[in-house]
């Protein structure tokens, strides 16, 4: 799951996204409304982190220019303000829930998960295919019984294929969705975590899950 931060505050934000990552989310920061809407507008995110108040572009025109655009990503919005007005409008523009700073991790994982568990499309608290099992909310994975024990990568692309059943991902999608928009990717990346991933959840057991489309990339699902 990937995750963009607009805070200016670097402190904060860098916080957030260590905190965030050892989560297991892909986090990419922006630290001002130009670069925010940048990324927000030209990559794919499942969550958008935004401050309220930001140089360049401010949070509540920022969040707006992003709905105006069509995009539907769940939108947190923070503030040190606490007042009922700048609530509202935040919400108005088109922000999906409000925190205000300081706030507690715990708060901000309780939220993020009740908002990725909002549909666009309704999605399972549990993702399942035959035997195996991905929780989002416990970052467990389980096949026939047995606990997986993950990376974070390795988790982030098993969840980004499970949330995808039966598509063909190609490796552009998967780069964009589980690394970080600044990561080092070299072009045997996807290849070489997909197969520690088969090593853990497909190799040990009778039935393959994850197939290979020879010229167009991964899927998982049932045959």
């Amino acid at each position: 799951m990937r995750i963009l931060i607009v805070e200016d505050e670097v402190k904060i934000a860098n916080a957030m996204k260590r905190a965030l990552e050892l989560q297991k989310y892909a986090v990419d920061v922006a630290y001002d409304g130009h670069v925010g809407s940048d990324l927000a507008i030209g990559e794919k995110f499942d969550l958008i982190i935004l401050d309220l108040m930001l140089p360049g572009i401010d949070g509540v025109t920022l969040c707006k220019k992003i709905r105006d655009e069509g995009i539907h990503t769940p939108v947190l919005m923070l503030t040190a303000r606490g007042q009922i007005a700048d609530k509202v409008i935040g919400l108005d523009v088109g922000a999906d829930d409000y925190m205000v700073k300081p706030f507690s991790f715990e708060e901000l994982f309780a939220r993020i998960r009740a908002l990725v568990r909002r549909p666009v499309t309704v999605q399972e608290p549990v993702l399942k295919i035959r035997d195996l099992t991905l929780d989002p909310t416990a970052f467990k994975v389980k096949r026939d019984g047995k606990t997986m024990n993950l990376s974070t990568k390795e988790y982030a692309l098993l969840e980004y294929l499970m949330r995808n059943k039966n598509i063909v991902l190609t490796r552009e999608q998967i780069v964009s969705h589980v690394w970080n928009y600044d990561a080092d990717i070299l072009p045997s990346t996807v290849e070489v975590h997909m197969k520690h991933l088969r090593d853990k959840i497909d190799t040990p057991f009778p039935q393959q899950l994850i197939r290979t489309v020879r010229g167009r990339g991964y899927t998982i699902g049932e045959e």
